[in-house]
């Protein structure tokens, strides 16, 4: 098929919309970054996003929604998560949640669990497609399965062009890193690290356990092997090795800098970006030697995904 571009105009919206409320696939921008938005309702768009991705169907999908009234027709909240929900929603948070049994999305969003991801985007042009749609959007990251994510139009295209029916171009995506995934089914855990810190959240809610399974999934973002550029990746480099792009981070000699001032939000903002720019100089079995990153703050999200992209590949 031939994948249009639309820009974030009342045309280009009503397009996307259209385009949705007709089965199809469209990519959109959020804070975190792009998502491949599909109706959730539908097992024929669900289906779709999964085959354009080459995703694994028991990888569960995010539903994405406008507000917190639409999530509640989704998803049951109790008062934990009702608190939750409005400390960090709308923003880079998603939430796991029992399913409700009238839910009405499609059995593969949640990969026949009995609980939903869920979450309510901040991007005005995220927002903006929601409501000209009026229903869930299902949204992986655009970007081909276990691949970099992509923060701006074009990075989709690269991977997804005559894959899906339309990019709705809304920019560079602000944060740079997935959401956080925070599972409340249970004894509150952190299923994956993203845009909003774990201190955050552990100041509401104490110290959180962690979960996650790669070969049952109950949330994105699991799979050991995720975010790989084609080269090979080397973390907590403290020198480059000949032939190596070195990625860094503060100062110092480097080919690409996550942050030369070791801003993490800079970082993170930065980082699929100069993945997919150091993955280029390296060229075909090339490596990328990257620089240390603090374990704290957004760095936890940053080394999620740094050891996802160097884990071994299947």
């Amino acid at each position: 098929m031939k994948t249009e571009t639309l820009t974030a105009t009342p045309q280009g919206l009503a397009r996307a919309a259209a385009i949705l409320r007709a089965q199809g696939l469209v990519a959109f921008p959020t804070e975190t970054v792009y998502g491949l938005g599909g109706d959730a309702r539908s097992d024929l768009a669900v289906a779709r996003i999964f085959d354009a991705k080459g995703r694994p169907r028991f990888n569960p999908l995010i539903v994405h929604v406008p507000d917190l009234a639409a999530a509640k027709t989704y998803a049951h909240f109790d008062a934990r998560a009702e608190a939750i929900a409005a400390a960090f929603w709308p923003g880079p948070l998603t939430l796991v949640l029992p399913l409700r049994a009238d839910a009405g999305l499609s059995p593969l969003v949640t990969a026949e669990l009995d609980t939903v991801a869920i979450r309510i985007p901040a991007h005005p042009v995220a927002q903006a497609l929601l409501r000209a749609f009026g229903g869930p959007l299902a949204a992986p990251s655009a970007n081909p399965s276990g691949r970099v994510s992509p923060t701006r139009a074009a990075h989709v295209i690269d991977g997804l062009s005559g894959r899906i029916d339309a990019v709705l171009d809304g920019g560079a995506c602000a944060v740079g890193v997935e959401s956080t995934i925070l599972g409340l089914a249970g004894t509150p855990a952190l299923l994956r690290p993203g845009g909003i810190a774990t201190e955050a959240l552990e100041a509401t809610l104490g110290p959180l356990a962690t979960g996650g399974n790669a070969q049952k999934p109950s949330a994105p973002g699991q799979l050991a092997s995720h975010y790989a550029p084609g080269a090979a990746v080397r973390l907590n480099a403290d020198a480059d090795l000949p032939g190596e792009v070195r990625l860094g981070f503060g100062p110092g000699l480097s080919d690409l800098n996550l942050s030369p001032t070791a801003d993490l939000v800079e970082a993170a903002a930065n980082l699929f970006h100069m993945l997919r720019e150091a993955d280029v100089l390296a060229g075909q079995g090339g490596q990328i030697a990257i620089a240390p990153i603090p374990e704290h703050g957004l760095g936890r999200a940053i080394n999620d995904r740094l050891r996802r992209a160097a884990a071994p590949r299947g």
